[in-house]
């Protein structure tokens, strides 16, 4: 394991467990348009990824009678009302409590909207924990690699490792030439992770307990 300087966390997946908040949330928005919802969290985990349009496409949403952006905005409302409710993934507070003992600088980049990551941080006691909170300036979970490279012109020999859920993680650390770790079991299957070139773990604490 490389001696890192710097752990940059993606939230939703990899710190919060909103699985199925979000899909109780999207669920609502295709029901009230007749289509067929999300049976299951395996069932989401096959269809979801990035960009999050193409993901709605998945679904069934024809952007060719309603906007993208106020399919959004929808969403995002269902999704409010929903996600106090969520916990925090398994392991995450004795993950960020074992990196602030190591003092290892760490900070939050998210495709969430930053003044929504702000406060679910807040609400959750753990915004303490980081440095930097970067979110995007709007709520249509575009690629967050343009906050990536910034962050990485900022720190431009920092060895950092990025932890993250998805193949989007993967792909912003790619960008950033740094290390990337994915943790199964956030929103999409661990055999799609597999096919990154990089760590695959089942839970945070192997990550860890790798230190």
């Amino acid at each position: 394991m490389k001696k890192y300087e710097y752990i940059l966390w993606d939230f939703n997946g990899t710190i919060l467990d909103d699985v199925q908040t979000g899909i109780d949330s999207v669920n609502f928005l295709l029901s009230n348009r007749g289509l067929p919802e999300i049976p299951s969290q395996e069932a989401y985990r096959k269809v979801f990824g990035f960009p999050i349009k193409e993901y709605y496409s998945r679904l069934g949403f024809d952007f060719s009678k309603e906007p993208y952006e106020s399919v959004a905005v929808e969403w995002v409302e269902q999704y409010l009302d929903r996600v106090k409710m969520a916990p925090l993934c398994p392991g995450v507070v004795r993950a960020l409590e074992f990196f602030r003992t190591m003092k290892i600088p760490q900070s939050v980049l998210s495709a969430t909207k930053s003044a929504m990551l702000e406060g679910q941080l807040r609400d959750l006691g753990i915004r303490d924990y980081f440095e930097e909170v970067m979110g995007l300036d709007n709520i249509y979970a575009n690629s967050k690699e343009a906050l990536a490279l910034s962050w990485k012109e900022r720190h431009p020999n920092v060895q950092a490792v990025m932890i993250g859920d998805t193949v989007h993680d993967y792909e912003v650390a790619k960008a950033m030439n740094v290390d990337c770790v994915l943790i199964a079991g956030g929103h999409q299957p661990k055999e799609t992770l597999l096919r990154c070139d990089c760590l695959v773990l089942d839970h945070l604490n192997d990550f860890c307990s790798r230190f």
